[in-house]
């Protein structure tokens, strides 16, 4: 890559909008679009997908789980959307989730960050519960080669504050540890850092400074899971200019029509637009 991923990400966000668009295909999803759950039915989800939105939107954002799911053929549609998606202009966010020690991180991070890999996207999503400095190998990597991390930090779902809010032996939360290590690892890059951080867009006012972080956030959770991007002032405060709010459901389940995804994400790039426009 010739530039670094929060440079990349800072272009695309100005040039299209503040959204990034989940491509989940779970069985059920494809049932409603009157697709196969197999991977003929995959193949055609993500090429629709791709030819309505791939030039709109900044960021898509696949879930490899739903492709995993379908074993090597899966995987070769995965394969297939990283490249359709990077010629339609889009980055390609992975959602992994990846999180591991050692020679396994580095694998991980050989697989998904570096060039020359068929899974190589521009950024992907990892776990820190390991220790921040387990995902050395991965940030070492997605830097190397331009390209991008995102790390929980504050996730929405109803588990994490038991360990995202514990308190560390400094009296920070765990989640205030990670951000703040972030921090570190983006000082002096500019427009934006490349190493980001996951916040979900529900969880509100939780007492956390996210405005040092110098790296994007990634708010999933628009949409049918509650967040709106009014609503996304109240958790991110003066950082709101960095974040890429994510929307999955509500536009897929716009589909299988092309007009109806694009309509579908049109409405919710709008309104993020708006959104972070006035604060």
């Amino acid at each position: 890559m010739s530039e670094p991923f929060g440079t990349r990400l800072r272009q695309a966000m100005d040039k299209r909008g503040p959204l990034c668009v989940g491509i989940d295909p779970h069985a059920a999803l494809l049932a409603k679009w009157g697709l196969p759950d197999n991977p003929v039915g995959l193949a055609a989800f993500a090429d629709t997908v791709i030819d309505a939105i791939g030039d709109l939107v900044p960021v898509v954002k696949p879930q490899s789980a739903f492709f995993e799911r379908h074993g090597s053929a899966g995987i070769a549609v995965l394969e297939r959307l990283i490249g359709l998606a990077s010629q339609a202009g889009a980055l390609v966010l992975l959602d992994v989730k990846r999180g591991d020690i050692g020679s396994t991180a580095a694998g991980y991070a050989d697989a998904y960050l570096r060039d020359g890999s068929s899974l190589a996207a521009d950024a992907i999503t990892v776990s820190p519960f390991l220790g921040v400095g387990s995902l050395d190998p991965v940030f070492d990597t997605a830097l190397e080669y331009g390209r991008g991390v995102f790390v929980l930090a504050l996730t929405s779902n109803p588990e994490a504050p038991s360990v995202q809010h514990a308190r560390t032996p400094d009296g920070r939360t765990v989640a205030q540890a990670v951000l703040d290590d972030l921090a570190v690892r983006n000082a002096g890059a500019t427009p934006l850092g490349s190493i980001g951080a996951v916040v979900g867009a529900t969880i509100g006012q939780t007492g956390h400074d996210l405005t040092r972080l110098n790296g994007p956030f990634l708010a999933p959770g628009i949409g049918a899971q509650g967040g709106t991007p009014e609503g996304l002032r109240a958790v991110f405060g003066d950082a709101l200019s960095a974040v890429l709010p994510a929307v999955s459901r509500e536009v897929l389940a716009a589909g299988p029509s092309p007009e109806a995804l694009r309509k579908a994400t049109e409405e919710h790039l709008q309104r993020c637009v708006a959104a972070v426009t006035r604060g």
